[in-house]
């Protein structure tokens, strides 16, 4: 059954004969760099949530969404582009660990630029939404529209269809067995879990962590069964010790949480041991991002870190009691932040975008906040409520690529594509 983006995601080669001569030079140049062993960056396929979402949100209907100030403050141009950060993320970073300069854009991205979605799928796709679950139920009574996992592996489908239409089935095979697929997701699952508005809210612990690990399972299993080979996978923090938790607690890190937390790494690990002996050529390298944050909170001063409790920018106490938002859109007023009447940021969007709606004007129905927004963002670990820094990004990628099996197990990423 052809997904619900078939339609729109197929490329009329005789429209746009330079898209055919650029495919067919992208093959021969795959036969080069076979026969010479030319290293080159694996091609990164990225699935999960707002740790690694790069402007999904920004095309659903979400109230999940970092595509206002002051998200991206520190990106070119102060530029919110839908990273939930002051700058880059954990994607971003990662990427750049292997010689790109960001992330690969989004799955949803990709698909306004008709003309030119056959080659960019070959660089990589992001299919991350903030938000989003293992589940296909997390996230959705808090923040409406997301991408759950299974849908995201439904999009990755997709692309894998075009790869093949493109390079023909064995030599696609081949490509997608080299390319590096990385996962993140979880840390929703077990939010929703504990404000009971999962959907196995009455499920105890251990039962729903089996939920978990069989759907995980079930994912993961299916991108392999599509021809994916290595998977880099990122488990989740102490989710205890954010401040969207600990300013309900008199700044203190919630245990049972954090419990939870390491329960969960231990359930991921004994999937991937799982795989790895069902699956002929399964690989897979296992970030314990439990012990990289417990690592910088123990120590901050060694990685740079002056600030761990509070969030840079935020409001309330630590500023854990809402995300960075300059401005809170009114109930019940006005048409939101794009005017997408208006002829000129029309025009605008339509001729330099695509028709990506990225063009836009202060919304009269939008209330200031009082936000309070920290000056050095790189002192700080948490950059909101709920996320990092594009400086703890960075350290979190520098250790998933290089670290020791005290952070990624049994390999890390730059031994796992060599």
């Amino acid at each position: 059954m052809k997904s619900f983006y078939a339609n729109k995601c197929s490329i009329i080669v005789n429209k746009y004969p330079w898209v055919f001569f650029f495919l067919l030079y992208f093959v021969a140049m795959l036969d080069v760099f076979v026969a010479h062993a030319i290293k080159v960056p694996p091609t990164l396929y990225i699935f999960g949530d707002s740790t690694f979402d790069v402007g999904t949100n920004n095309f659903l209907n979400s109230k999940r969404k970092a595509n206002s100030p002051y998200y991206g403050i520190d990106f070119h141009n102060s530029f919110p582009t839908g990273r939930f950060s002051n700058g880059l993320n954990i994607a971003d970073q990662i990427a750049r660990q292997f010689g790109y300069k960001k992330s690969p854009p989004s799955f949803l991205d990709l698909e306004t630029l008709e003309y030119s979605f056959k080659v960019n799928i070959m660089v990589g796709v992001n299919f991350a939404s903030g938000g989003s679950g293992i589940l296909r139920y997390t996230g959705y009574k808090q923040w409406g529209e997301v991408i759950f996992l299974e849908k995201q592996v439904d999009q990755f489908a997709l692309v894998r269809e075009n790869i093949t239409n493109t390079l023909g089935a064995e030599k696609a095979a081949s490509f997608v067995s080299k390319a590096l697929f990385l996962i993140s997701i979880g840390i929703n699952d077990l939010l929703d879990y504990e404000r009971s508005e999962s959907g196995v809210y009455h499920l105890g612990k251990e039962e729903n962590l089996a939920v978990l690990q069989l759907n995980y399972y079930t994912y993961v299993r299916k991108l392999y069964e599509l021809g994916a080979r290595k998977f880099g996978i990122l488990s989740i923090p102490p989710i205890g010790c954010y401040p969207a938790v600990t300013s309900t607690n008199e700044g203190n890190c919630v245990k049972p949480l954090n419990d939870f937390s390491v329960a969960f790494y231990k359930a991921i690990q004994t999937l991937l041991e799982k795989l790895s002996l069902e699956l002929e050529g399964f690989e897979y390298s296992l970030g314990n991002t439990y012990a990289m944050f417990t690592t910088m909170l123990k120590d901050p001063l060694v990685f740079g870190l002056n600030d761990t409790k509070s969030a840079c920018c935020g409001i309330g106490k630590l500023n854990g009691e809402g995300p960075c938002l300059k401005t809170l859109k009114q109930n019940r007023c006005g048409i939101g932040i794009f005017d997408e009447d208006d002829p000129i940021l029309k025009s605008l969007n339509k001729n330099i975008f695509s028709g990506i709606k990225k063009f836009y004007r202060e919304d009269p129905c939008k209330k200031p906040l009082n936000i309070s927004l920290c000056v050095n963002r790189d002192n700080h670990l948490f950059w909101d409520w709920l996320h990092i820094t594009e400086k703890a990004s960075k350290l979190i990628a520098k250790m998933v690529f290089e670290g020791g099996v005290e952070f990624v197990f049994p390999k890390n990423l730059s031994q796992l594509v060599s």
